[in-house]
């Protein structure tokens, strides 16, 4: 029982006594960290489990976790003479963190340690403070701040002094206030401001979708009571969209070329990355878009075939046989030679030898239910999970406990220490999932898209689109495969008593959660039921997550993770040429009893294990394919943008631009800024070789490669901003200060 709920069944004087018990259960949970760990880590765990206490809410945990490793990576790079902090002395997304220096202290290990302690303690207790297990989160932090020697009390920002804990203040304090101003709308607790479903929602305890008017959007889901990833019941029936309009928050390395501007109803989405409109079901004006549109849904039933594990179909699960893809399909139309529609899987063929040890891959043979289903739960990311971002952390983790890996920084010169390869790797990540956040969630909003559970049913209500001669036929309708999809005729076990089936689609797939009375008994297995009622591999009370499909956000931060540790590490492989999770019989599935036997998730490579969870949305009728591929490939992109810049902030890159002033030099005039897109900049009273060498930059201080087109007339640059997406840049020429500019 979750122990926030426990607080509601014990009497005041009970109280008291489980709050000394807790205390002492905190302490002694942290007690073996401060022996172990560095001090980010033990930030870092802390962050994590409060995550997993908090509401189920990926993007903002994304940002949770960018900004902590933030902090500490500014912590540590204010007493180093070559790195480039963030946030300090910096503008990041229109504000600027003033940093004037702070005096060399004798022990610059201590001075790290404790103004890390001080930001990631008041940043952590601000974000969580709202969280319905905020006394369990709030506490731990506190006891981990006391644990370390430092006074919870201390308050002070006056860096001025030397104080390292008072940097640690303020540079909490900066971002804090940096985040009433990123576009999140952490103010207003992150609720969407525009945003609405074109669809009513679906009541997935009643059969069919007679609410749903558009097949290509998402639909709400009503449900008797709503438990998130995280095992909190949420207030309320149908849960709103989350994050419909993330695409307005400050990413890390995205910048304003990554970005395209839509309008809908009158309202603004930026979409970073945009990968185009998904398959979109219009036999009218689409008719090839429409047919991978049913191709795609109805694989999704299809591959819920596969989670039985009293089938006797048995596959090999180790890197021998699946994983190292070496290609994506660039096409919807092409998606049907990658995914195997019946077996199920990708192109995957493994590797044939472990580079480390040099011998083959054991082969590890297993019932196909058990993989799928285990797949589908531990890439699920709940309940009590850090959801997918904070998942990535826990891989990071593991990777660096791993007694086979050597901390050196993209594998390369000495062994860092803890601390530094931390606060690295962390600042990376960090960078990396808040990017994939940014990307997927603002593809999501725009393109607004339908899941599975709405899509499936929507077309079997309307029949069979394959088979024109065929009773129940209409071109909306699901395709038809022998064995797995397939009217109900007179005589059917499904017809009804009085035939009242007769003519309606039934699908051979997992049965749902009308089969399971308790999960720790029962298995659904898989067999002919109605489309009506097709349910993904999911608990009742949260069917699928509460925001549209298009792309997946597993893919996406999957895929950029899995790059990220790539390049941070050196090596495509997890240390040992192997990296393993242990399903143990009957002691590991949420939904339904499993596995039926111990079982081991295997992982060559890093980009193995992002495959895996793709595939895995999949199995648990999370995504079509759709979906997917789009994810990847813009997490790929993501993840080597964010791990370049962290890489141009720690080797203190020039380029990057610090400390701009209030009001840059006076000899040089931009008028009018702000200015307003497509229209004309002046810059006045500059010379021929400050406009020969001009260049632009982002928020960040990014270089951006665009050709700024510009005339130069009699000391006037004039410089047209029709490529310029409204945001804060500067432009700097020669080796002069930067000047800020704002585009309207």
């Amino acid at each position: 029982m979750r122990l926030n709920l426990l607080f509601l069944m014990i009497n005041r004087k009970s109280f008291f006594v489980f709050v000394i018990v807790l205390l002492s259960l905190q302490m002694t949970a942290i007690s073996p960290l401060l022996a172990q760990h560095s001090v980010a880590r033990k930030w870092n765990e802390v962050l994590l489990q409060s995550i997993r206490e908090d509401l189920a809410r990926p993007t903002v945990h994304a940002r949770n976790l960018f900004h902590t490793s933030a902090a500490m990576y500014d912590s540590w790079a204010a007493y180093d003479d070559q790195a480039i902090p963030y946030f300090l002395g910096r503008e990041v997304g229109g504000y600027m963190t003033r940093f004037d220096g702070i005096a060399t202290p004798e022990d610059i290990e201590a001075a790290r340690e404790e103004t890390m302690s001080y930001a990631a303690y008041r940043l952590l207790k601000h974000r969580f403070r709202f969280s319905p297990n905020s006394f369990l989160s709030t506490t731990r932090m506190d006891s981990l701040h006391t644990a370390l020697g430092y006074d919870t009390d201390f308050e002070s920002t006056d860096y001025s002094t030397g104080s390292a804990a008072a940097l640690g203040n303020y540079i909490a304090e900066s971002i804090i206030a940096y985040g009433s101003l990123d576009g999140s709308n952490e103010d207003l607790l992150y609720f969407n401001l525009y945003y609405e479903p074109s669809n009513e929602p679906l009541a997935p305890a009643d059969p069919g979708n007679p609410t749903m008017t558009d097949p290509n959007r998402w639909q709400p889901l009503t449900l008797e009571e709503f438990i998130d990833q995280s095992g909190n019941v949420i207030p309320g029936s149908s849960p709103p969209f989350l994050s419909p309009e993330w695409g307005n928050v400050t990413p890390f390395a995205m910048s304003a070329r990554d970005a395209t501007l839509y309008e809908r109803d009158g309202e603004t989405y930026r979409v970073h990355k945009d990968p185009g409109a998904p398959p979109y079901l219009d036999m009218e004006n689409d008719p090839a878009g429409s047919e991978q549109y049913k191709w795609g849904f109805t694989l999704v039933s299809i591959w819920a075939a596969h989670l039985d594990p009293a089938d006797g179909v048995m596959i090999d699960i180790s890197p021998n046989s699946i994983g190292n893809i070496s290609s994506f399909p660039e096409d919807f139309a092409d998606y049907e030679d990658f995914y195997n529609l019946f077996e199920g899987g990708d192109p995957g063929q493994g590797r044939s030898v472990n580079p480390v040890t040099g011998e083959a891959y054991p082969e590890q043979m297993v019932p196909l239910g058990d993989y799928a289903r285990v797949l589908a739960e531990f890439w699920a990311d709940g309940p009590d999970s850090e959801t997918p971002p904070g998942h990535w952390f826990s891989i990071l983790n593991y990777v660096s406990d791993h007694p086979l890996f050597e901390k050196r920084y993209k594998g390369e010169g000495e062994v860092l220490s803890d601390l530094e390869w931390d606060v690295k790797s962390y600042f990376a990540m960090g960078g990396t999932v808040h990017d994939a956040a940014v990307a997927a969630w603002s593809v999501k909003g725009w393109y607004d898209y339908v899941r599975p559970i709405s899509a499936i049913r929507y077309m079997a209500e309307r029949g069979q689109s394959s088979d024109p001669n065929e009773m129940s036929y209409d071109e909306d309708g699901i395709p038809l495969y022998e064995g797995f999809v397939e009217v109900v005729k007179a005589g059917d076990a499904l017809a009804g008593e009085t035939g009242e089936n007769i003519g309606k689609i039934k699908l051979y797939t997992w049965r749902g959660p009308d089969f399971i009375e308790d999960p720790e008994t029962d298995v659904a297995g898989v067999g002919w039921i109605l489309a009506d009622n097709w349910w993904p591999y999911q608990r009742p009370s949260f069917v699928t997550p509460p925001f549209a499909g298009y792309v997946s956000g597993h893919s996406t931060y999957s895929r950029a993770a899995a790059e990220l540790m790539t390049l941070i590490t050196g090596d495509e492989y997890f240390p040992g040429g192997v990296g393993e999770f242990i399903a143990e019989k009957d002691n590991f599935l949420v939904f339904e009893r499993g596995p039926s036997e111990d079982l081991v998730l295997q992982w060559a490579t890093y980009r193995d294990a992002s495959d895996q969870c793709s595939l895995s949305r999949i199995w648990g009728g999370i995504h079509p394919p759709a979906d997917d591929i789009n994810g990847r490939l813009m997490g790929l992109e993501a993840g080597v943008d964010a791990f370049n810049l962290a890489d141009r902030h720690f080797s203190g890159d020039p380029g990057l631009i610090t400390n701009v002033p209030d009001n840059p030099g006076s000899s040089i005039n931009l008028f009018p800024n702000p200015v307003t897109q497509g229209s004309i900049l002046q810059v006045a009273n500059v010379n021929s070789t400050w406009a020969s060498t001009l260049r632009l930059y982002d928020s960040r201080g990014v270089q951006l490669d665009q050709t700024i087109e510009k005339t130069f007339v009699d000391g006037t640059l004039h410089i047209a901003t029709q490529s310029l997406m409204p945001g804060v840049y500067f432009l700097r020429g020669g080796t002069g200060v930067a000047q800020r500019l704002v585009v309207k």
